[in-house]
């Protein structure tokens, strides 16, 4: 968490719903806190293409700004003159008397068995996701890197993120004797290419060769610092002195030659200012500046497509106003008791509470499902275990081949299916519109197993598997900052919660993102950051107030694309049915009744969609049964429509009108004739015998 507070440049990333106003726009305050100044000169251009509002710092952010400052003071004040080890257990003991719930779990559980082998360094970032609709991007920290072991596109790298000290924070990082000596290295490099003055060169081309040196030294290191430097001022009287060097070549003794390069020197240097502090059109507009620019912005766009709206899976996500969890543990030997289980149920149930929205309840139903006392089970988890040999590139370039065993999560999920169609793994809630059972299969085995090779969980279209071992180091295919990160296999609680939420939301990991332009997912890790459990950078497990935006966007996308694939159905079938004269009578009389009903569809859109626009997701949530009642209840009344207007078509038009012409009694002859000439009586042949 110091890189919340660091006296470094940060960038502050907020959703306010204060500032919406049934708006879209986003709060983006950019705070630099070494300078206390909005960086609102930089990203003007970017914010207006995105339709977006810049907001100077509010009193909340410097609020938050002073809070941390303290807190590091403080912290500092009370680890001076302590050991490492005095430290530790005051955190320690800080963490047990906290209100981290997950952090105390742990502790309190690990410490009493007296077994610190699961707790693993947590990976040092430069971004964050917090518990609420906060996130901060640290511009001068580090350098980070984090992704896939093997690289590959999207991982984060030093040069993921746009650089402040090499491109705005340069000038004001040189110094009075670092200026002289550029200065010094620019000349000598300059006049290098001159050999000897006297034979080979003119004195206007002396001349003209300082002032292109003072000119570029002017505008790297003199433009836009805010303590002025001792060698500009210096410059700044030697160019008036060349200025009327240059005024001597005018008089009519000069040559013609030297006269054109001192005039158009001059002109040049007519409205030249290099060394005050007058503000000039071209002062931010180097090519340093516009870099940053488009690097700032390309990484807004992705914190918002990772961050603010994700991506979410393919599929249809129904709001429900229970949530059954059925916790199936599978485990090798009987126990007796579902205490004596190797799980933190407790943990667990506060994980899965609080993947469900505050609109919602949560039940649970664990139960104990030991392989040798359910041959269909263990004839089931037999089949789907596989082994492999995975080829692994660790971190330090290293190559090595592991045996892993896993469950196929295909053949698994088709085996358990099985048994589900006989009604063994079926709960009471199966039917229920209002509830949702969502099976968990948490398969609980001593040697170290995986899902399809590298997942601890996998979320299906009907049921979360969940595998649990007794590795509590596991070097994953992932690293950090030059580092395998280490999964522990005895706590796949993590592991559980992404898929789970998954499985109800379609919410993805955080490094994933459907792009257009490819038409495909890509993966930028850059994102993959904070104590929830779609990050890989982190052990916690908290969902964020961005992740329950997500989950209840999801439902609301869900309710809402379901009920506008309702109406224009309906609607083409209004369309595509055939009028007459007698059906317009029977349809005016139902006029009225369709366009008050489809009117009041889409005012339930338009009034979700503003609701959602303000954040009030659990208002939305709240008309989404009205609008599915609603959408029924026009697509009802358009059939009821169409079945009246048919009987109409079948029982009044009985008359069939032939229209008679000069060619139609020749034609009925004509018929006649081939009729009589097939159907003619035959003559009877002779018998012989």
């Amino acid at each position: 968490m110091k890189l919340v507070c660091d006296n470094q440049a940060t960038l502050y990333i907020a959703s306010n719903p204060v500032f919406h106003e049934r708006t879209k726009h986003i709060e983006i305050a950019f705070y630099f806190v070494r300078e206390k100044i909005l960086f609102k000169d930089i990203v003007t251009n970017y914010v207006k293409v995105m339709n977006l509002q810049i907001f100077s710092p509010n009193p909340s952010l410097v609020e938050w700004y002073n809070r941390c400052l303290d807190v590091l003071n403080n912290v500092e004040k009370v680890s001076q003159g302590k050991d490492m080890a005095e430290v530790v257990q005051n955190k320690v003991m800080q963490f047990l008397n906290g209100r981290n719930g997950e952090l105390k779990l742990r502790f309190e559980r690990e410490l009493k068995a007296g077994q610190y082998s699961g707790f693993h360094a947590e990976c040092i970032t430069d971004t964050w996701i917090g518990n609420h609709r906060w996130a901060f991007i640290d511009l001068t920290a580090g350098p980070f890197s984090w992704g896939p072991a093997v690289g590959g596109e999207g991982v984060r790298t030093e040069l993921s993120l746009p650089n402040v000290e090499k491109t705005i924070g340069a000038v004001a990082e040189i110094s009075e004797e670092q200026a002289e000596d550029l200065l010094q290295e620019a000349i000598q490099e300059k006049f290098a290419v001159f050999g000897d003055v006297q034979k080979d060169h003119q004195a206007i081309d002396i001349l003209l060769a300082e002032i292109d040196i003072y000119e570029l030294f002017a505008f790297n290191h003199c433009k836009g610092r805010k303590v002025k430097l001792a060698l500009c001022e210096e410059l700044d009287e030697r160019m008036q002195d060349l200025k009327n060097e240059l005024e001597s070549f005018e008089n009519e003794g000069s040559e013609e030659s030297h006269r054109t390069k001192a005039v158009d020197a001059l002109k040049r240097m007519e409205n030249w200012n290099l060394f005050s502090e007058s503000y000039e059109d071209y002062k931010n507009y180097t090519v340093a500046r516009d870099t940053f620019l488009a690097h700032l912005g390309a990484t807004l766009w992705g914190s918002m497509r990772h961050i603010i709206s994700p991506s979410l899976a393919d599929g249809a996500f129904h709001y429900y106003e229970k949530i059954s969890f059925q916790l199936f543990f599978i485990t090798q030997e009987k126990f007796r008791n579902i205490k004596q289980l190797p799980v933190d149920l407790k943990a667990i149930r506060n994980g899965l509470s609080s993947l469900v929205l505050s609109s919602q309840e949560v039940m649970f139903s664990p139960h104990m499902l030991p392989l040798s006392e359910d041959p269909a089970l263990a004839m089931a988890f037999s089949v789907a275990r596989r082994a492999a040999a995975v080829p692994l590139l660790l971190v330090n370039g290293t190559y090595r081949k592991t045996v892993r065993s896993y469950l196929d999560s295909s053949i698994l999920q088709h085996q358990l299916q099985r048994l589900n169609d006989h009604g063994s793994l079926k709960g009471s809630h199966a039917h229920s519109r209002s509830t949702l059972e969502v099976p968990i299969f948490w398969f609980i085995h001593s040697d170290p197993l995986l899902i399809d090779k590298h997942y601890q969980a996998k979320a299906l279209s009907d049921m979360v598997i969940v595998v649990q071992s007794e590795e509590p180091s596991w070097e994953s295919h992932l690293q950090c900052n030059g580092r395998s990160l280490l999964w522990d296999l005895r706590k796949p609680i993590k592991a559980a919660l992404a898929a789970v939420s998954e499985h109800l939301a379609g919410m993805l990991p955080l490094h994933l993102v459907y792009s257009q332009a490819h038409e495909t997912a890509i993966e930028d890790w850059i994102w993959s950051v904070g104590c929830n459990p779609l990050s890989i950078t982190s052990q916690g497990w908290h969902i964020s107030k961005f992740h329950s935006d997500t989950v209840a966007r999801s439902y609301v996308l869900t309710a809402l694309e379901e009920s506008i694939q309702l109406v224009n159905s309906a609607v083409h079938r209004l369309v595509m049915e055939r009028t007459s004269e007698q059906t317009f009578k029977v349809f005016k009389s139902h006029e009225r009744e369709l366009v008050n009903k489809y009117n009041y569809v889409v005012s339930l859109w338009r009034r979700i969609s503003t609701v959602s626009g303000e954040l009030r997701y659990l208002d939305a949530l709240r008309l989404l049964y009205t609008l599915e009642e609603a959408s029924r209840g026009f697509v009802n009344y358009v059939d009821t429509t169409l079945a009246s207007l048919h009987p109409i078509h079948c029982t009044r038009q009985r008359e069939v009108k032939v229209e008679f012409d000069m060619t139609t009694i020749p034609a009925f002859l004509v018929v006649f004739l081939v009729l009589w000439f097939v159907l003619k009586p035959r003559r009877a042949k002779p018998k012989i015998n």
